[in-house]
């Protein structure tokens, strides 16, 4: 049996933290969970007048901390945290380290592959401290990874996923999300081919993909979304990719040219590559969108089948917060299976649907 002081200890391990709170997408899902979970949530960051101003927007519904997790961060510090939500890139695995150590559960709305890489690698600390680390939590990777495992359902055995997202140049998005974009114009990455790994370059490989009767087809290139990776992984898919284009035709179509020509090279840059935020940030039309598509083939009883999803919504950074807040709500309030795990293995777009305040509409066709 627990002593009294164990039984305190267990039950003051309460608090929510938003690592990134007082950012764009951070903001959105403490308020969220603050309204849930009334008196639990802080906003952290290194800048504690940020974290003390958006703290007073709220009338202190979320609590204030400052917190560098660039330096160690002691797991006795955690001893209270029983949710983490991280909203900021990070370089090394040591702060998901101190959660495990601490007994505190994880999330991650990050795309980067390389550091999402690292996390799995401690799927053995998670299990054995009894935590749980979910990634993949967003649009993309998040609801695309969920709208594969939703086709799955329709067949017996799925051979190819091919996701596809739009992004709307008319949404204002944060300065860390239109940074990791610039950076990953000039990249290479590794994709699942014929159950194979096989590296291709960022904005190559064009494909046009329908995106139904508003949107109409569109040209897409190939983009180091994580998504690709993971659910090639945890749903045993040969052949998976993962394509991106703007809702500004010509746009998506000049960083096409640019790649060819050899342009991107000179983001290595550090004034090109700053310029390009920046213009990224101002660059004027679009709209507040966002859309994805996922076509999937694979055997239904022998024969071939082909499932179409599609959704569409006003703001890719909304359904990001919303989505993060849908499953921090579960993770918080039902014990999950300890590890590390990506979005699609712990849940499904049903139970995600359950907890949002608008469901998404999901155009689904067989053929």
């Amino acid at each position: 049996m627990r002593s009294e002081t164990e039984h305190q200890f267990v039950s003051m391990k309460d608090q929510i933290w938003v690592i990134g709170g007082y950012g764009q997408v951070g903001q959105m899902i403490c308020k969220q969970l603050a309204h849930a979970f009334p008196g639990k949530v802080w906003a952290a960051g290194t800048r504690r007048e940020r974290a003390e101003q958006f703290s007073r927007q709220t009338g202190g519904a979320v609590k204030p901390l400052q917190l560098d997790i660039t330096k160690p961060v002691d797991s006795f510090m955690l001893r209270n945290v029983k949710l983490v939500i991280m909203c900021v890139d990070q370089h090394d695995t040591r702060f998901v380290e101190s959660c495990a150590k601490a007994g505190t559960d994880y999330m991650d709305i990050s795309a980067k592959l390389d550091f999402l890489t690292q996390v799995e690698r401690l799927h053995p600390l998670l299990h054995s401290s009894g935590s749980t680390a979910i990634l993949s939590v967003g649009l993309s990777p998040g609801i695309t990874n969920l709208l594969v495992r939703e086709a799955a359902t329709h067949m017996d055995q799925m051979q190819e996923a091919d996701i596809t997202i739009m992004l709307g140049l008319g949404e204002k998005h944060g300065k860390a999300a239109i940074e990791w974009t610039v950076d990953q114009m000039n990249t290479t990455f590794d994709v699942m081919q014929n159950g194979q790994l096989a590296r291709v370059q960022s904005l190559s490989g064009g494909k046009w993909i329908d995106f139904g009767e508003k949107l109409g087809r569109r040209m897409a290139y190939r983009f180091p979304f994580s998504d690709q990776q993971a659910v090639a992984r945890t749903l045993n898919i040969p052949n998976v990719s993962t394509r991106m284009c703007l809702d500004s035709r010509w746009i998506t179509r000049a960083l096409s040219v640019s790649r060819r020509a050899g342009l991107l090279t000179f983001l290595r840059w550090k004034w090109i590559r700053n310029a390009a935020v920046k213009a990224f940030a101002w660059m004027p039309g679009g709209e507040p969108m966002f859309a994805v598509k996922v076509d999937a083939t694979g055997l239904k009883n022998g024969k071939h089948i082909h499932v179409e999803q599609r959704i569409m919504g006003k703001k890719e950074a909304v359904i990001t917060a919303e989505v993060a807040a849908a499953v921090a709500k579960r993770v918080y309030a039902v014990p999950q299976q300890a590890g590390v795990y990506h979005v699609e293995q712990c849940f499904t777009l049903q139970n995600i649907q359950d907890e949002l305040a608008e469901q998404l509409k999901v155009v689904t066709k067989t053929s």
